[in-house]
């Protein structure tokens, strides 16, 4: 007999060590422990983002509000100096008009011979004696000075310069006046104590004697007027050069004037400013907490629209990859349940060659042991009245039965093959089906065949086509089993042509009325069954009385 295709016929179609060695790949669990950690430091990220960006608005509002508040005190002080030069330059213009209209009105009468005489006075000395840095103090200055004062105040034409000077100041802002040489010497005051002093070393005298007016504010604590003694007073201190007629420097007027009040209100217009800009800067600082509250609601609405953004593309991944987690369990399982389908179909084949060869050893050992009685018993005739024809046909049948059971385990074990080719669907099942009787569990359930005529062949792959109908006949033996069938029970397989196909249907009867039982939809070896079929370009379904196969008709090529 030919064992080697019969054995590689039975050989299960186990899957791959790599398919159920390991446990299904856990692709939710990786998923969610990966791109939570990754959502996470993208939230951190975009939080720190946002944190950044507010603390980078916040400095902004303050290097802006700082700006303007420098800009502002700027803009003040520059405006208290621009008013308080101004306020220096209208009245030395005004001391100017005022040092013409004394010059008009008396320099010529009064002060002109009064600083003519005073050239007489020596005032050399007093320089002398003036303190020095380096030798220190050599005479008496006071002393010098209030010698100098009482011989200016003795020249002729001295007492009749006070009162006219007084008479053309009166009622003015005008607190003092006071009259030099061009040696710097004061000839008249009208503050008389001050009358004798020497200005030679003072700037705004020098410039007015170079013919150049020079003035300054100045604040004095006390201070002698026309009206008396003043305090607090903000004056506005002139040099006027006395130009002659006949061109020249003549002399020097030294004017003072009163701009306390207009100073106050250049300080009080400076006060009402300066609350102005800090309300401002008020104002600015508050709309720099307002916008800072408004970028911090908006990115506070950002991350939060983030983060929901964040959960929801999650979420939405997290299901397609639950999806994906469940269809590679049900592959898995897929994979688990064929693998168990393919051990069944392994335990059947081991199962049907145990039997087969217990049923082969029985049927054949028989017929072996008869011929062999027969045997030794014609050994024993000696005589022509011994034979008996009957051994010789008891003979003969026994030999042929021992050829039938070889011819159908060799058509059995001829017709596996792995590769498509044409099949006889009869042929076929009728190995198949023959093949199966050698099995004890279809002694009780014999196989009937109801072969159909003029079928046409199929181009079918023999070694799964056999695995298809010894598993559908196995799964409908036990089907049987279970239906709780007793006498009368056998499979029918029958067979019929349709156009351009062949219907193939096998049915299990039970019972004295022929009941149909149907094997359950979930059968595992149903879904090895038909994924096999299908492989084969035909269809298997259950039916109302077993399962029905159909499988393409094979076509020959057409010749050109």
């Amino acid at each position: 007999m030919r064992l080697r295709p019969l054995l590689a016929s039975w050989r299960p179609a186990l899957p791959g060590p790599s398919a159920e060695s390991g446990r299904p790949f856990q692709l939710t669990r990786y998923f969610t422990a990966t791109s939570l950690m990754a959502f996470v430091v993208l939230a951190i990220a975009l939080y720190l983002l946002e944190l950044g960006e507010q603390r980078f608005f916040a400095a902004t509002q303050r290097e802006q509000g700082n700006f303007l508040a420098t800009v502002q005190a700027q803009l003040l002080q520059e405006q208290k100096e621009a008013g308080r030069s101004n306020l220096v330059s209208v009245h030395e213009a005004g001391h100017v008009t005022l040092a013409h209209v004394f010059a008009n009105a008396l320099w010529e009468s009064h002060f002109a011979p009064l600083v003519a005489r005073a050239q007489a006075v020596p005032v050399e000395r007093c320089r002398a004696s003036a303190p020095d840095v380096q030798r220190g103090p050599v005479a008496d200055a006071k002393a010098c000075t209030a010698e100098l004062r009482r011989q200016v105040a003795a020249l002729p034409g001295f007492p009749d310069v006070d009162a006219p000077v007084r008479a053309l100041m009166r009622r003015t802002s005008v607190f003092k006046i006071k009259v030099y040489d061009l040696r710097g010497l004061t000839v008249y005051s009208s503050e008389l104590a001050q009358v004798g002093e020497d200005k030679a070393e003072n700037r705004g005298w020098r410039s007015a004697a170079d013919g150049h007016p020079a003035s300054e504010l100045v604040h004095r604590n006390r201070f002698s007027a026309f009206e008396g003694e003043v305090e607090h007073r903000d004056l506005i201190q002139s040099y006027i050069p006395v130009d002659l007629p006949r061109g020249g420097v003549g002399g020097v007027f030294e004017i003072y004037s009163d701009v306390t009040p207009l100073l106050q209100q250049l300080d009080s217009a400076g006060l009402r400013l300066g609350d102005v800009t800090k309300r401002n800067q008020e104002r600015v600082q508050q709309a720099a907490e307002r916008n800072q509250a408004t970028m911090e609601r908006s990115s506070t609405r950002l991350l939060l629209v983030s983060a929901a953004l964040l959960v929801m593309v999650y979420l939405a991944l997290l299901y397609l990859v639950r999806n994906a987690q469940r269809i590679i369990d049900a592959e898995a399982r897929a994979r688990e349940q064929m693998a168990v389908r393919e051990h069944e179909w392994h335990q059947d084949k081991m199962a049907t060659m145990a039997t087969m060869a217990a049923h082969i050893s029985h049927e054949v050992g028989n017929p072996l042991a008869i011929i062999s009685g027969m045997a030794e018993e014609i050994e024993h005739w000696r005589t022509p009245a011994d034979i008996q024809p009957e051994m010789a046909r008891t003979i003969v049948q026994q030999t042929a039965r021992i050829s039938g059971m070889t011819r159908r385990i060799s058509d059995f074990a001829t017709a596996g093959s792995d590769t498509p080719e044409v099949v006889n669907i009869n042929q076929a099942v009728s190995s198949v089906c023959d093949f199966l009787r050698f099995d004890r569990r279809f002694r009780g359930t014999p196989i009937e065949q109801r072969r159909g005529e003029g079928l046409l062949a199929c181009e079918a792959i023999p070694d799964q086509l056999t695995e298809v109908l010894m598993g559908l006949l196995h799964a409908l033996e036990e089907n049987c089993e279970r239906c709780g069938g007793a006498g009368g029970t056998r499979l029918v397989v029958s067979t019929e042509a349709l156009q351009d196909t062949v219907r193939l249907h096998i049915a299990c009867q039970c019972g004295p009325h022929q009941l149909a039982c149907r094997i359950p939809p979930d059968e595992g070896r149903m879904a090895a069954a038909r994924r096999r079929i299908e492989g084969m370009g035909g269809d298997l379904e259950l039916s109302l009385t077993g399962v029905e196969i159909r499988l393409p008709a094979w076509k020959p090529p057409s010749v050109s």
